[in-house]
C-alpha cells in the first residue's frame, strides 16, 4: 500500500517533513509543501505503478533460487531444468499487454 509519505518523498526527494496519521509536519524551509490534491494524485500514480509490477513479485517468489541457478551453471542437465521451470512460471504470471 503507498502511504502519503511515499508519495511526499517521491515529489520532494529532499524534503524534511513528518507524517503522523494523516497529519502532515512540513519541516523544509527551501522547499513548498505540495498540494493535497497532487499528494493525492502521486499516491494513485505510484500505486498504479506498484500493482502493474504485480506480475514481476509473483515471479520472483517461483524462480530458481540462485543456488539452483549455480549448480545450472555446472549442470548441463539442470540448466534445462532451469529453463524449464523459469519458462512455466513465467506463463503462469504473464507479462500484462
Amino acid at each position: 500500500m503507498i502511504t502519503i509519505s511515499d508519495a511526499l518523498q517521491s515529489l520532494r526527494p529532499k524534503a524534511q517533513f513528518a507524517v503522523r496519521g494523516d497529519v502532515i509536519e512540513w519541516l523544509d524551509t527551501e522547499q513548498t509543501q505540495p498540494s493535497q490534491s497532487e499528494i493525492d494524485a502521486e499516491v494513485i500514480r505510484l500505486q498504479a505503478e506498484y500493482d502493474a509490477l504485480e506480475y514481476q513479485r509473483k515471479r520472483k517468489a517461483e524462480y530458481p533460487t540462485v543456488e539452483e541457478l549455480v549448480v545450472a551453471l555446472y549442470d548441463t542437465g539442470d540448466k534445462a531444468d532451469i529453463e524449464t521451470k523459469r519458462a512455466a512460471v513465467k506463463a503462469k504470471y504473464p507479462k500484462p499487454s
